[in-house]
């Protein structure tokens, strides 16, 4: 660290010369530093006397970036975006006085919603703040603090519980599975129209996956709807569109308002489970340990 600094004087020349490169312009890095431009011009001449190279072609009313100049500034981009984001996180986890639970579409509206309530009457100044999105976050660096993810349990720098294995039946609206005569056994299904689940980022059970299963090798169709979130797939289904994947922990209280109809029966446990997952080496506000701590206490899980 001692000898970057002798190579380039201050890393107050490190700023101006990363707005000058990104602006194009020694006057409008002035500007927006709020210093004069001669200022500009001289730590810009300081850097290129301490690196021994120049950084920037000069004419009458432009500037553009030497060979070196390009690479300098790639690396300080990259540099000060890491410096940014870590700032941000670290601000984020002193200052923040709420909690932030990352998770699927599904089981944000269809397992924590209806438990809401319930956690609410016990926590009620606790902000907790429910988060969807089609990857999965990166706990150790983004101001999260819990997230569901599905998996063994074994995330790299990360701690976790589960909440509940991954069982996973045939539902549909009770009209459609009433009108399925062909369902006597499991390869009646291979004739009834089906909902594909295909997200694009998140690796999840097919249809296919589900009948070789239970021993069966014949394709299901081709046909069928297919879409790429889980809360539309079961949209689908209590409309009547269809057969699809019912993720126990999440289809039970669908079931049991009648929205479903389940063959519970012909469950696959996969050997995978949804768990409540968060950063080892970020030690958790007050808070979210409460939320976490309610999680476990409440609906943790084990595995038989």
């Amino acid at each position: 660290m001692q000898n970057m600094w002798t190579h380039l004087s201050s890393p107050r020349h490190l700023m101006v010369f990363e707005a000058a490169a990104r602006l194009g312009s020694f006057t409008r890095a002035a500007q927006e530093l709020n210093v004069q431009q001669p200022s500009i011009s001289a730590s810009i001449k300081q850097l290129e006397t301490s690196l021994d190279v120049q950084l920037f072609y000069r004419s009458h009313r432009s500037i553009s970036l030497t060979n070196a100049g390009e690479r300098l500034f790639a690396d300080v981009t990259r540099a000060f975006e890491l410096l940014e984001q870590s700032s941000t996180t670290i601000r984020q986890s002193v200052s923040n006085d709420h909690v932030t639970l990352s998770a699927s579409s599904a089981f944000n509206n269809y397992w924590m919603l209806p438990r809401l309530s319930e956690f609410q009457k016990i926590y009620p100044n606790i902000d907790l703040r429910l988060q969807t999105s089609d990857r999965e976050p990166d706990l150790t660096v983004e101001p999260i603090s819990l997230a569901i993810r599905l998996g063994t349990g074994n995330w790299a720098g990360c701690d976790s519980h589960l909440i509940a294995e991954e069982l996973i039946y045939p539902v549909a609206a009770p009209r459609v599975m009433a009108a399925a005569i062909q369902l006597r056994n499991i390869t009646g299904l291979l004739h009834q129209r089906l909902i594909h689940l295909e997200e694009p980022i998140r690796e999840r059970p097919s249809w296919a996956q589900w009948f070789g299963a239970f021993g069966i090798t014949e394709q299901p169709p081709r046909g069928g709807l297919r879409l790429n979130d889980y809360a539309l797939v079961l949209q689908a289904a209590m409309a009547g569109e269809g057969f699809a994947f019912g993720w126990d922990h999440v289809v039970q209280p669908l079931v049991q308002k009648g929205l479903l109809a389940a063959r519970p029966e012909w469950g696959w446990k996969t050997g995978k489970g949804f768990y409540l997952v968060w950063a080892k080496d970020n030690a958790l506000l007050p808070q979210a340990k409460l939320v976490r701590d309610w999680f476990i206490e409440n609906y943790g899980n084990s595995k038989s």
